[in-house]
């Protein structure tokens, strides 16, 4: 049952990994961690593929489309100056806006390949994951958490 808890906390849009490894770090459940990479990863196939069919349908000025165009034009820099590896970099910084989520519209946004774009995102999803555990790791011991 607990691993249900941490699908639906890594599934939350700006909380991602960020939030679920914390999470398991401080209930001891760290054997959680290759589920939420994995449930993190996956995000990628319905961000992606959902905007291929949707994007034309978000209204003009709408919310969506202003958070969207925001992830283009924060993602671009990095994309534009390192190709794929801005991209992975852009998803490895464990910051709000930079997950798996804002990675993954951004590969689309930006007309990236999908095949690459999914390494790009995957690998920075891992790199986040090593470092928001061993922050999370260090808090938890230097807490007594």
């Amino acid at each position: 049952m607990s691993m249900f808890k941490y699908i639906l906390v890594t599934l939350l849009p700006w909380i991602e990994l960020r939030g679920a490894i914390p999470l398991a770090v401080k209930n001891h459940e760290a054997c959680m961690i290759p589920l939420i990479l994995a449930v993190n990863i996956f995000i990628f196939f319905p961000v992606y593929f959902g905007l291929e069919l949707l994007y034309e349908y978000i209204v003009g000025n709408s919310l969506a489309k202003r958070k969207l165009e925001k992830t283009r034009k924060r993602a671009r820099p990095y994309v534009e100056k390192y190709g794929m590896v801005g991209l992975l970099l852009f998803v490895a910084i464990p910051l709000p806006g930079t997950g798996a989520y804002s990675g993954s519209a951004a590969a689309w946004l930006l007309d990236l390949d999908w095949r690459h774009s999914l390494l790009a995102v995957a690998s920075g999803v891992a790199i986040a994951g090593v470092i928001v555990f061993l922050l999370s790791t260090g808090l938890v011991a230097g807490l007594g958490l």
